[in-house]
């Protein structure tokens, strides 16, 4: 006896697959989920409830943001204690390429990453038949010129002001993302069979006399290999210690800049700058967070306001016509 099956019958049970046995079926089990039975909530916008949303947000960022920008611009950027920053222009450290040339095993101290660098780093892999420690565009871009800051006495004769270079990095990259490679008390000796990146003056061993700030635990190096969201960014270099209460870390007078010049940024149209800058609850002298809060609250209120006034117009000019004669 012959049978009729179709792809409605499939669908809607069909006939078992052979005498006895279980019926095919592709209809979806019969729960909530599946029969798009759950329950769902659409919120219904009308003016009552959009519009004081809008004048919400106006009243609550406007505020803020008006004590951030004052907050900023009440930071001095000469005294308290102070951090010493070196500014870069037109650096475009946030190219998806650059930021993804590196590699992270290797800088975390990993033996077969130091031998073997990822091919992400390309072109500045390997050098010389030799593998680049530590590899990549953004360790072979480091920012290298030194920066001496001297007090101009009243003999003429400079002072120099002690920079403390220890305590710039965060914690977690100082102490978790970057390691050294494993070994002996010899520095030199575990990057054995590496060679510098292409633009660098010495080796990576070679950064600082300080064990605990060598390699790659250097925190300049640490520093820079965060790279920064934006083309003109600023990065902290060296900290300043105020080292009593009745007197200032930088007392007034007359400073000199010694600039050891090592970093050209004439090809790419850039320019260099220094900023000693104290810090607030807030971190450093930068006025976007509070210029942001207050465009942001300042849109929201206008456009609370040009809502209302549409809504009563409307609303007006729809109840006259529904009045009838």
């Amino acid at each position: 006896m012959a049978m009729n099956y179709n792809a409605k019958d499939e669908v809607d049970g069909g006939p078992p697959c052979a005498p006895g046995g279980t019926a095919k079926t592709r209809r979806p089990d019969n729960t909530a989920f599946k029969q798009q039975r759950l329950p769902a909530w659409q919120p219904i916008l009308t003016a009552g409830t959009v519009l004081p949303i809008f004048f919400i947000i106006g009243l609550i960022f406007i505020p803020i943001g008006i004590g951030i920008f004052v907050t900023s611009n009440n930071i001095r950027e000469i005294e308290g204690n102070v951090f010493m920053y070196y500014g870069l222009s037109n650096f475009y450290q946030n190219h998806r390429r650059y930021v993804k040339s590196r590699d992270d095993s290797q800088l975390n101290g990993d033996s077969s990453a130091l031998l073997n660098p990822s091919k992400e780093c390309e072109p500045y892999r390997r050098n010389e038949d030799k593998p680049i420690a530590p590899c990549g565009a953004i360790a072979n871009s480091m920012f290298n010129d030194t920066l001496e800051l001297f007090l101009i006495g009243n003999d003429s004769y400079p002072i120099p002001i002690a920079l403390k270079k220890k305590g710039i990095a965060w914690w977690t990259d100082k102490n978790v993302k970057f390691r050294n490679p494993p070994g002996g008390d010899n520095l030199e000796e575990r990057f054995k069979g590496t060679t510098k990146p292409v633009n660098w003056l010495k080796p990576v061993y070679m950064l600082d006399s300080d064990p605990d700030n060598n390699g790659f635990i250097n925190e300049d190096f640490i520093v820079w290999m965060r790279t920064a969201a934006l083309p003109t960014f600023r990065k902290l270099y060296r900290l300043i210690e105020r080292k009593n209460d009745l007197h200032p870390t930088l007392p007034a007078g007359r400073y000199s800049l010694n600039v050891t010049y090592n970093y050209p940024v004439h090809y790419f149209d850039g320019r260099k700058r220094m900023i000693l800058s104290t810090i607030s609850w807030m971190g450093g002298k930068n006025p976007f967070l509070g210029i942001a809060y207050i465009a942001v609250g300042s849109i929201s209120f206008l456009l609370g306001v040009v809502l209302l006034v549409i809504n009563h117009k409307y609303r007006n000019s729809s109840n006259t016509a529904d009045i009838t004669i």
